[in-house]
């Protein structure tokens, strides 16, 4: 879909759908009233019957309203104007989007809400219509033999914003937003591919083919590279299954080669049968999403290089299969890790930090400014925080508080979870420096707990997102979250070191 911003009023526009708002109880937006004037007050008349109350969401297409130089005129109810938030703001632009789809529209112009949505500026507004206008029209059906054929006719969507003065800005939100939800559907694609065909070494050609686009430094470590190494506890997890393992290492440099980089490390479990700890068979079909953590680090780092970001980034993807076998690592089994940390591996299925740990040690060789890690690492944060938020997870405040002011400010939420001393007490092994579970009390904290032992030597913070990476039921798939939330966090460091730069140069 192609995207463009546009100022001034929607009765100097033709197009074959202008989207206006109604505020409960029967109030006409500014632009609806606008489009109102010219149509010699049809679009009033038709609200005062009561066909449209402006209730949240609803939604009611005019076609051929007289004197108006479009050919449709779509009304979206926002509620009651002092109430307008995040979620009602959504919640119209998505019932807006899909009445479109519906229609016989090939385009459409969009007139933003004048007032304000809670503390929200224009900008956000249209990084929000767009990225809901992406996830709207978003489609896999690579794997079936027929392709169901689009219904949906909408090809151009112009969004229109109230004042002159804010179409820089909006533009580029614009751009923001559709980087960032070409981002996402490469970390949806991924994620809905098959464990058959999503396999480790395809995973990292992904990553090589990421970098050749956009003419990006990679490379992959191999079975022998990382024995060589002495990554035991990545390689554990690996041991049961005929597919190698793959840590692949791609460089974003839009800072120079001098800049010390963000390293963003995903887990790339292309498919978790929990290993000898044998998942139970129900569901177990949606564990090829397992490896969303580094389908998402992938999609943020592709939106970092399309809206060429000054700023360095090292995105490193530890990637294999956890299968059963007679080679497989048994509970009770010791690894030596990269860092030299011996693990007692307690449960098979609990994987993801045993990969994720060595990746982490790994990354210590680029020197970076802080490290995110993001990983579908445990069922118990979904138990904790459901398919709303992902849990956060940081040894230093000031970091976690930039997760969270980014997530925020992209409506790609998550939420500050403890890491105190206290639990790693339940990590204790008789055998081993420690183990790789510590019970069933505060399962995604002492997950946590885990990797916070090889992150030491920097900034660090831990994203579990088993809660938000995919959907189950009948919208089952991958939501590419939380590609807004990275990609947010890394234009605004971008754009903090640049100010840190110009003040130094003064």
């Amino acid at each position: 879909m192609e995207f463009s911003i546009k100022a001034g009023g929607p009765e100097q526009q033709r197009s074959a759908c202008v989207v206006v708002g109604v505020f409960e109880p029967r109030k006409l937006s500014a632009a609806a009233a606008a489009l109102d004037r010219l149509a010699r007050g049809r679009i009033s008349e038709i609200v005062r019957r009561g066909d449209m109350d402006g209730r949240s969401g609803a939604v009611l297409m005019l076609h051929n309203v007289a004197h108006l130089r479009c050919e449709r005129v779509l009304l979206v109810g926002l509620g009651r104007e002092r109430e307008l938030r995040d979620k009602v703001y959504r919640d119209a632009c998505r019932a807006a989007l899909s009445a479109l789809g519906d229609s016989g529209a090939t385009d459409a112009l969009v007139c933003l809400p004048e007032v304000a949505v809670g503390q929200r500026d224009t900008a956000w507004k249209v990084t929000q219509a767009v990225l809901i206008a992406a996830d709207g029209s978003y489609r896999f059906e690579r794997m079936k033999s027929k392709p169901a054929a689009s219904r949906s006719r909408l090809r151009r969507l112009a969004l229109s914003v109230p004042q002159r003065t804010e179409l820089d800005s909006a533009e580029r939100a614009l751009q923001q937003g559709v980087a960032i939800g070409h981002g996402m559907a490469l970390a949806r694609d991924l994620g809905n591919l098959p464990g058959n065909v999503c396999t480790p070494t395809y995973l990292a050609e992904q990553a090589l083919a990421v970098a050749s686009r956009h003419n990006l430094k990679a490379d992959v470590l191999e079975t022998k590279d990382m024995e060589k190494l002495g990554m035991g506890a990545l390689l554990s997890v690996a041991r049961g299954s005929v597919q190698p393992p793959k840590l692949a290492i791609v460089h974003y440099a839009g800072a120079g080669r001098k800049a010390r980089p963000v390293a963003l490390v995903g887990k790339g479990i292309t498919f978790d049968t929990g290993g000898i700890s044998l998942k139970p068979g129900a569901d177990m079909d949606e564990m090829k999403f397992d490896m969303c953590g580094a389908a998402s680090v992938l999609g943020a780092l592709q939106a970092c290089a399309e809206l060429q970001l000054p700023i360095n980034v090292v995105a490193a993807i530890p990637t294999t299969e956890n299968m059963p076998g007679g080679r497989a690592t048994k509970p009770g089994d010791i690894v030596t890790s990269l860092s030299g940390q011996t693990v007692e591996v307690l449960n098979t299925d609990a994987e993801g930090r045993l990969i994720l740990c060595d990746a982490l040690t790994y990354v210590e060789r680029f020197e970076p400014t802080d490290v995110v890690d993001v990983a579908t690492l445990t069922g118990a944060c979904v138990i904790a925080l459901g398919h709303v938020a992902a849990g956060l997870f940081a040894n230093d405040d000031a970091l976690a508080r930039e997760l969270l002011q980014a997530g925020d400010a992209v409506y790609d939420r998550a939420w500050q979870m403890p890491l105190w001393d206290d639990y790693q007490e339940q990590l204790k092994s008789n055998f081993a420096d420690f183990a790789n579970i510590g019970g069933r009390p505060a399962g995604s904290v002492t997950a946590a707990c885990f990797l916070a032992r090889f992150a030491k030597k920097y900034r660090w913070a831990h994203l579990d997102i088993a809660g938000i990476a995919w959907k189950s039921g009948k919208d089952k798939g991958a939501t590419g979250r939380p590609v807004p939330l990275l990609t947010r966090f890394l234009i605004e460091r971008a754009r903090a070191a640049q100010a840190a730069h110009a003040a130094a140069g003064r």
